[in-house]
């Protein structure tokens, strides 16, 4: 971390109404530098189709220029290029994708914003309809303004939000509400809007007024709270579509819903869905009540789907090739899904993908390349890892303690 954000972190863990000025300053070309160093230079490119390489080739001139840029009040934001990506339900999601330049200025405002944010039995599981595309500019403007005074870092801002979208058919949309999705700094802003209008909302007018302990647990625009007793978890669920709709947004009322979720239920077919999880209660093998997570099955379609997609794209490749990215892609999947109690939700990821990889890789030539067993043999001599739960065992109780 620069020594500037870690001071801008300080302070605002110490003081929790200090207003910062000065913070446009910040993006100097060490803070330039530094979000080049950590975007991802492989994502698609922007309008103008520039890529990390071409950017890369005269990169100390071309950071110099993003500067000067901004200290001449001479930056304008790009338009953003909007692609649509498939949904499980047979819908589509609109994604931004900002030029190269924007993104780099987008991470390191997002670096310096960042630093400034600083026992249950019924859960209420939201969900909050095309959040993103209904962030409300005048109300995000209004929460930044008040830990920030530098009027150039806001404007900067205003520009990323009032940026025209090219759209697939070749028109221009100007947004009046919204945040793309894709952009380097959209998740902060998101963060920064629901954490006024959601979470401190939570923190300190809705749980004074419950009996029992609350909780709330929230990434991004998912979320879920907590209760100890029905009548909170009720009074809770009556108003929260009035906060939101304060702000400008809305409750997806289809998909929200009260849940009783206790061990003294767990023969009952009661579960919820969270973070691309299903938990449910369950009777271990030694007669213990645990809290039984596994893959949701529509995230593991939706996983099953895109994997299929990259073996077709990417069949012709060396089988040495292929078994090193796919190491890479199942350490991330059991990275997050091997918990304990999933190992059959990562199991079944697992064998199904390898026989996705089977079919498409015998379709290589006219002739089949190889049985099963030949398959699974050049798996092994290329060192095709096995499925692994990773958590450890403290964090599972810990988990199912909040739940007694």
């Amino acid at each position: 971390m620069q020594t500037s954000l870690r001071g801008i972190a300080t302070k605002a863990k110490h003081n929790k109404d200090y207003k910062f000025g000065n913070l446009y300053g910040l993006l100097n070309k060490d803070a330039l530098y530094q979000a080049w160093k950590d975007i991802n230079k492989k994502s698609a490119t922007g309008i103008d189709k520039e890529t990390a390489r071409e950017f890369g080739k005269n990169l100390d001139g071309n950071l110099e220029e993003l500067v000067e840029e901004l200290k001449g009040k001479k930056y304008k934001a790009k338009l953003v290029k909007r692609v649509y990506i498939p949904r499980v339900n047979g819908k589509t999601r609109p994604l931004g994708l900002p030029t190269l330049r924007d993104k780099i200025i987008q991470k390191a405002v997002r670096d310096i914003t960042d630093e400034l944010r600083g026992k249950y039995r019924y859960v209420v599981e939201a969900d909050i309809r095309n959040f993103f595309g209904n962030i409300d500019h005048q109300w995000l403007l209004k929460m930044l303004e008040l830990r920030i005074k530098d009027k150039a870092f806001l404007r900067l801002i205003k520009k990323w939000l009032k940026a025209g979208i090219l759209d697939t058919d070749g028109k221009v949309i100007n947004p009046i509400t919204g945040c793309p999705q894709g952009s380097t700094v959209s998740p902060i802003l998101a963060n920064i809007y629901l954490h006024y209008a959601l979470d401190l909302w939570f923190e300190k007018i809705v749980k004074p007024a419950c009996i029992g302990e609350t909780y709330i647990c929230r990434l991004a625009d998912d979320f879920i709270c907590a209760f100890r007793y029905k009548a909170d978890a009720k009074k809770f669920y009556k108003v929260l579509g009035k906060r939101l709709g304060k702000f400008k947004l809305e409750l997806a009322e289809e998909k929200t819903k009260i849940i009783s979720f206790s061990r003294f239920r767990k023969y009952e077919n009661i579960s919820f869905e969270f973070l691309g999880f299903e938990f449910r209660w369950a009777v271990s093998n030694k007669g213990k009540d645990v809290i039984r997570r596994r893959t949701s099955r529509s995230k593991l379609r939706k996983s099953i789907k895109a994997f299929s997609l990259w073996c077709k794209e990417n069949r012709s490749k060396r089988i040495k090739n292929i078994v090193e990215t796919l190491n890479s892609k199942y350490r991330g999947y059991f990275n997050y899904y091997g918990v304990i109690g999933n190992s059959k939700g990562i199991g079944e990821f697992y064998s199904s993908t390898l026989e996705i990889l089977y079919k498409w890789l015998n379709r290589r030539s006219q002739r089949k390349s190889f049985n099963w067993d030949e398959f699974s043999e050049k798996m092994e001599w290329y060192g095709l890892i096995k499925p692994k739960v990773v958590e450890k065992t403290d964090n599972q109780i810990r988990f199912e303690e909040c739940f007694v």
